[in-house]
């Protein structure tokens, strides 16, 4: 039986589990340049390994997904983490799982807010971009070398994602 599931906010607490939520915290927060510019600092690390890599950062292009969406598939990174960053200044989806004997569990799906963006940790599985109401653009941060750093699972029965409610 396909299961629908359920939209959750996107929380440091919440996704604390699968990486960092990227978005500005006071905590974090440095006056520069002369206290024109408030920065805040380290978010997020990305991480890689693997003997000649490195952090890239590239644009993604995601399409707009369409609704009910069916999950079929999750890919995690074993050599590198992987952020996104919005650039569009739109919402977005993301759907994580843990891990269970190698294989994703039951995915869990947030929204993200127009301005908050992710980093996925190192080996965490997690579904590929869901772009809500129109193409997206995001900066993505994420490791480029050699080696094979790209692992999915299919599943049998997909998990449906209803139309969130903006």
């Amino acid at each position: 039986m396909t299961e629908y599931l359920e939209i959750h906010p996107l929380t440091k607490d919440a996704f604390a589990p699968f990486g960092d939520v990227i978005e500005p915290d006071p905590a974090t927060l440095k006056m520069i340049n002369n206290g024109t510019t408030e920065r805040y600092h380290a978010l997020a690390t990305p991480v890689v390994s693997g003997e000649g890599s490195h952090v890239v950062i590239s644009l993604f292009r995601a399409q707009p997904r369409q609704f009910p969406y069916a999950i079929t598939m999750m890919e995690r990174h074993p050599l590198g983490s992987q952020s996104f960053s919005p650039l569009s200044g739109k919402p977005f989806l993301l759907a994580v799982s843990e891990d269970v004997e190698g294989r994703p569990g039951m995915p869990k799906v947030f929204l993200a807010k127009a301005g908050q963006g992710i980093n996925y940790g190192i080996n965490i599985w997690h579904h590929p971009l869901m772009a809500l109401g129109a193409v997206s653009d995001f900066l993505v941060a994420d490791r480029d070398g050699p080696g094979n750093n790209l692992e999915e699972f299919f599943f049998d029965t997909p998990f449906l994602i209803a139309e969130p409610s903006l």
